[in-house]
């Protein structure tokens, strides 16, 4: 960091495993990529190409070398997984992800359904390959998973060999873990973590409030995806207690 400050929490050192930041990229352009990586690299652990920009991002093999030249993990959305896996073209996606030199591969059901048994089989396949995240949840917001089924899910993906599984939320973060005005599924999330070890979990967190409520449960390290490039420092700084929302969190009680 740039100076001392005492009762700062310990971030856990990259590469992590824990206290991730997973960045959704809808779209930079590669100036642009590179001036998000010029100052937010150190904070960053994975990069997403969301949902299917890649099939149209234009010079995109250059794009993922800019993000691989900082050591930084690149996958593609699991819309895309699904795109290929709705017209039969699994063995396709498999030669693509080796095509582009990826080996972080999401395997999702949002927009699809997959039988639950059938997607852990993707996720046994895609482990010969790389390095599996798998999304629980559904984009639909009138598909309400009730809490034990959420922890079926995440469980069975998880013993298939899914490194993280992803609780669902959007690039917008009004479905799935929250409803549709943002507002975190509390007791869902609660009983989630009652048996799904938090390390293991992703928490698509989009909006500002929504990370907050997870940095107040979990920790400075707890998991975090979909976040926007732009508002990279601004989350590790509230992860670690220097913006206004969690100021007084790390803090000695005879300091707050």
């Amino acid at each position: 960091m740039n100076f001392n400050l005492s009762q700062i929490p310990e971030r856990v050192a990259k590469p992590r495993k824990s206290g991730i930041t997973m960045v959704m990229d809808k779209g930079l352009s590669i100036e642009e990529a590179k001036n998000f990586l010029s100052v937010a690299h150190p904070h960053v652990d994975i990069i997403k190409l969301g949902f299917g920009t890649s099939f149209v991002t234009p010079n995109l093999r250059e794009k993922i070398e800019v993000y691989k030249s900082f050591n930084l993990p690149v996958y593609f959305g699991g819309t895309l997984f699904e795109a290929f896996l709705i017209r039969n073209q699994f063995e396709d996606f498999i030669a693509v992800c080796k095509d582009y030199a990826i080996d972080y591969m999401e395997v999702s059901d949002g927009s699809i359904t997959i039988p639950h048994a059938e997607k852990c089989g993707y996720i046994e396949k895609l482990t010969k390959h790389g390095t599996v995240l798998s999304e629980v949840g559904s984009k639909d917001a009138a598909h309400i998973i009730p809490p034990y089924k959420w922890i079926e899910l995440m469980r069975a993906e998880l013993e298939a060999g899914s490194s993280y599984v992803i609780a669902e939320a959007r690039e917008a973060g009004n479905v799935g873990i929250y409803r549709g005005s943002g507002e975190v599924r509390e007791g869902l999330v609660q009983e989630i973590l009652t048996q799904i070890p938090e390390e293991k979990i992703i928490w698509e967190a989009p909006q500002k409030a929504q990370q907050l409520y997870f940095i107040e449960l979990i920790g400075c390290n707890v998991n975090l995806g979909n976040i926007a490039p732009s508002e990279m420092i601004s989350l590790e700084a509230m992860r670690v207690g220097l913006r206004g929302d969690t100021f007084h969190l790390f803090l000695n009680k005879e300091m707050a």
